[in-house]
């Protein structure tokens, strides 16, 4: 016979796969492949074991149906006979007779329905004959499907090992054709997906689900129809073969630590295992019976929910009361009949392991999760893999995301958190700037035309007093005439930090070394003992170009600022920096600071908060004019509640490295 070609066993469906990687996780052969957040089944890969169907709680996994093509057939006119799996009493435990199944198959076009379990009691005469026989190399057995995929697709050197035993489904195929004629049709019904793609010997093959989706499209329900007995030949101890240890049971083989010599091991983990133990030669010399399932009667294509042991409960009523009516004679007589009957398969390898990759591929790929260090290695499984490295490997073949790594996703999205803070915090600045400038700029021409309105008028009373000044020799009269001068001077003086404001102002750009500009500046400034002062210089080279005598001019208003800012002892500091695009000179004190809301009017002409007398207002209006006639930036901040930390105000400037105006 021919193997049938691999099918597309298992899907996905996008739309409800919600990335929890549980199908990754349960999936023996690691056949589930991440793209874009999507787990899609990789057929060529699967094996059929239908885990991921049973554990996906979206639904998102589909299994192939073949109800369309069974329905089909039977409305074909054909002969079909139903090849029913020993463990539908599990499944059907709601009918009050369980041949009420027989009697609804017949109903709805099957001709003939039999019992698989007939074809398990030859399989297991086949493998008694292996396993009694000492000189027999050990096997693996070949009755569950997905098994032998495994081993034929991961463990390629094994195949030999396979028993060359078809499968129960099989020789009951034949058994069939041989009895019925060799041009019935057959279907298979039971519990498993991967019986789908198993042998073109059999015509289609329906999961118990698909049946009752069947019926009840048909419209036939439990109690409607009269039970009626199997097709002869009727099986034996075969009908346990569902259960745990099912086949060692059939053909009273003991699995014990004395006399046995076979090995039994079942579910997604224990079997890999045993088959991983096998070809390293650690069992070599023990017989393997496996189960990809926890037991046939656990398998994905029966119905969802049921208990374990209230299915085995179901099967063990089922035998008890077959084998006490059964006709032993009977029985005998067909094994005898079928005695000659070809039992054997063979297998082809068919090789779909994946290169490992190099150890320098797998350590950058841990680096890339933050799991570069052994102690980093959590081995949480939240991805669907048991071990970080495992998923790196996974990784580096191009079956797993990144993304998949859980604690990586969190630490990933807390770092984007805080970056999204900060960015806020500099859009929050910047916006405020945004506004604060554009009020500037209005009151920047604002001040503009003011002082040039002012400028001729202030020119002529400076004039014409000076020229009364000279003129009279009364001694009041000249005192009078010296405030009226002073106090005209000092209107020139506002006017002219006016224009600065409004950057009216041309600026003579010269080489500055900005740690002597500070230094002149906090030289220039009388600061009482009580306050400590520093220049802190962390650049190596601080030489720009910017207009002296306007720097100086921002730097001793910064200064003396500072200084009204700390009535008691206090400590001013002027730091020098470079972010290879800015220099940045900031001058910070440990003074009042600034209440929060004065904060957006520090920079407004004729603002001030000192005592009437002692400050025009316009010291840092000034500095913001001259500052961005150097194309530079102001930043500023503060803070006047001790409960928050330490007060004080640190205002920021940032000059150009190369300024464009020079």
């Amino acid at each position: 016979m021919t193997e049938r070609v691999f099918k597309k066993l298992v899907t996905t469906i996008p739309d409800r796969c919600r990335v929890c990687y549980t199908c990754v996780r349960e999936c023996p052969a690691k056949a589930i492949k991440l793209v874009n957040g999507q787990a899609e089944v990789m057929h060529e890969r699967c094996i059929g074991c239908g885990n991921c169907v049973k554990v996906c709680s979206q639904n998102a996994k589909s299994y192939l149906n073949e109800e369309k093509e069974v329905s089909a057939l039977l409305k074909s006119g054909q002969t079909v006979a139903a090849l029913i799996a020993p463990s539908f009493p599990a499944e059907f435990g709601d009918l009050a007779d369980p041949h009420e199944l027989v009697g609804v198959l017949r109903a709805i076009g099957f001709k003939y329905v039999c019992e698989v379990a007939f074809g398990a009691d030859l399989v297991a005469r086949a493998f008694s004959d292996i396993f009694s026989n000492e000189d027999h190399p050990a096997v693996i057995s070949s009755d569950c499907p997905a098994v032998v995929y495994f081993v034929r697709q991961y463990h390629p050197d094994l195949v030999p090992s396979l028993a060359k035993v078809a499968s129960p489904m099989v020789v009951m195929s034949r058994v069939v054709k041989k009895r019925y004629g060799p041009d019935v049709r057959t279907v298979f019904i039971g519990p498993c997906i991967s019986k789908k793609a198993e042998s073109d010997e059999v015509d289609f093959v329906l999961t118990f689900q698909e049946l009752r989706h069947l019926l009840k499209h048909k419209g036939i329900k439990p109690g409607q129809i009269q039970p009626s007995e199997f097709d002869p030949p009727l099986a034996g101890r075969g009908l346990i073969f569902p259960v745990k240890r099912g086949m060692l049971q059939t053909i009273n083989i003991p699995e014990d630590l004395f006399d046995g010599n076979v090995l039994v091991a079942e579910g997604k983990v224990n079997f890999p295992a045993a088959i991983d133990e096998f070809e390293k030669g650690v069992i070599s010399d023990q017989h393997l019976e496996l189960l990809c399932c926890e037991g046939c009667l656990m398998g994905p294509g029966m119905s969802p929910d049921g208990k374990r042991y209230a299915r085995r409960a179901l099967i063990g009523n089922y035998v008890r009361g077959r084998i006490h009516q059964q006709d032993s004679e009977g029985w005998k007589a067909e094994i005898a009949e079928y005695s000659t009957l070809d039992l054997t398969q063979s297998f082809t390898p068919v090789d779909r392991r994946l290169g490992l990759p190099t150890p320098a591929k797998i350590k950058k790929v841990l680096a890339m999760i933050g799991r570069g260090n052994p102690q980093d290695h959590l081995n949480c499984g939240a991805c669907g893999y048991d071990s970080c490295e495992s998923h790196a490997v996974a990784i580096a073949q191009g079956l797993a995301e990144v993304d998949m790594c859980l604690p990586y996703t969190i630490e990933k999205m807390h770092r984007s958190i805080l970056d999204l803070n900060l960015s806020n915090e500099k859009l929050a600045k910047v916006q405020q700037a945004l506004k604060h400038s554009e009020k500037l700029a209005h009151m920047g021409q604002l001040s503009a035309g003011i002082a040039h309105e002012l400028n001729n008028p202030l020119g002529v009373v400076i004039m014409y007093a000076n020229i009364l000044l000279d003129e009279c020799n009364d001694e009041q009269i000249r005192q009078d005439l010296g405030l009226i001068v002073a106090q005209a001077d000092r209107c020139k003086k506002i006017v002219g930090n006016l224009l600065n404001f409004a950057r009216k102002n041309q600026v003579r750009l010269e080489e500055v070394n900005l740690v002597k500009l500070a230094q002149d500046s906090l030289t220039s400034v009388i600061i009482p003992d009580r306050i400590k002062t520093m220049i802190d210089s962390r650049v190596k080279n601080a030489i720009t170009y910017v207009d002296q005598e306007q720097m100086t001019q921002v730097l001793t208003n910064l200064i003396k600022n500072s200084v009204d800012a700390m009535p008691g002892a206090g400590f001013l500091t002027i730091l020098v920096e470079s972010d290879g695009e800015f220099f940045s000179l900031s001058v910070k004190d440990t003074g009042t600071g600034i209440s929060p809301e004065n904060m957006d009017k520090v920079f407004t002409p004729f603002f001030t908060t000192k005592e009437i007398g002692k400050g025009t207002g316009l010291g840092l209006a000034t500095t913001y004019g001259i500052i961005k006639m150097h194309k530079g930036k102001v930043e500023v901040e503060s803070n006047n509640d001790i409960s928050k930390g330490p007060t004080g105000t640190c205002f920021k400037i940032l000059l150009p490295r190369i300024n464009e105006m020079k």
